[in-house]
């Protein structure tokens, strides 16, 4: 079996959340509305539960689109520190200015 990459995980990660969003939104409401009886909120509880852990949001990590670094990263650039660094000290990221490193 062939090793894969946490970039490539990360990217499955983020097809599947696409593609189970729209249900889990869908039991999640059912589970939230107090109105319906209770049985029929744990069933979607138990619906939720055996939905694939990775279609959740929160298991996406966010990485730089340069290194694939997943700490110190920085949303508005998608890129961590290091490869803004780089990037900014040879003039290729627009807007930034090196300042005093």
């Amino acid at each position: 079996m062939a090793k894969t990459s946490a970039v490539e995980k990360n990217k499955r990660r983020r097809k599947l959340v696409a593609s189970q969003a729209a249900k889990r939104a869908a039991l999640k409401a059912i589970i939230q509305n107090q109105a319906l009886p209770i049985e029929e909120r744990f069933k979607a509880t138990l619906k939720l539960a055996a939905l694939p852990r990775n279609g959740s949001k929160t298991r996406i990590r966010n990485r730089c689109e340069v290194t694939g670094r997943p700490r110190a990263f920085y949303r508005k650039l998608k890129m961590s520190r290091i490869a803004l660094r780089e990037l900014g000290n040879l003039g290729k990221v627009p807007g930034v200015v090196k300042s005093s490193w």
